[in-house]
């Protein structure tokens, strides 16, 4: 099955469609993405990347990431890949929108481009979540207090993926996980 994403033309706006397999390149295309932190039990969800992964193979980031698919709003999306990358099955009003106006460009050490308009968002669940990772997704997941993953992405900030690091640096991501 064919995977699309929604290209970003230069306003911003919607400008076609791509197959997600073949859009990340060494010459990626702007186009709509999310990032998501989950919350729960007065601390934060950092995964580590499936080492299969084009992108980012075994490194630490943020709890899940995805796509928007044609049509398919931000939130409906976010609850789509909770379940399909860590088994989570959350409701609407469990997520939050925190940066809506992040995005980002970076290369990885292979060459391969991630260049995306990115909104964040908090899935705010209970302390006794149940996680079910993909293993196609995720190797390994971890809870951080959140001070010290903020201290963490500041001091070390090769240890994870380049969007963690510069989504943790944006205040309102920060208030976010530390008002647990």
């Amino acid at each position: 099955m064919t995977e699309l994403v929604v290209l970003a033309g230069p306003d911003g706006l919607p400008a076609g469609t791509a197959d997600k397999a073949a859009v990340h390149t060494t010459d990626t295309p702007l186009h709509f993405a999310f990032s998501a932190w989950v919350i729960a039990g007065g601390k934060v969800l950092v995964t580590r990347r499936a080492l299969a992964k084009q992108t980012w193979p075994g490194v630490w980031t943020n709890s899940f990431c995805g796509h928007p698919a044609p049509g398919e709003d931000n939130v409906s999306a976010v609850l789509r890949r909770a379940h399909f990358e860590l088994g989570i099955h959350a409701e609407a009003d469990q997520v939050r929108e925190v940066l809506p106006d992040f995005s980002y460009r970076a290369v990885d050490s292979s060459g391969i481009v991630e260049h995306e308009i990115c909104p964040v968002f908090v899935l705010e669940l209970p302390e006794d979540v149940q996680l079910h990772p993909n293993p196609d997704e995720v190797d390994s997941i971890a809870w951080a207090a959140p001070a010290a993953l903020i201290d963490a992405a500041d001091s070390a900030p090769f240890a994870f993926s380049p969007w963690m690091v510069e989504e943790i640096a944006e205040v309102p991501l920060r208030e976010a996980i530390s008002a647990l």
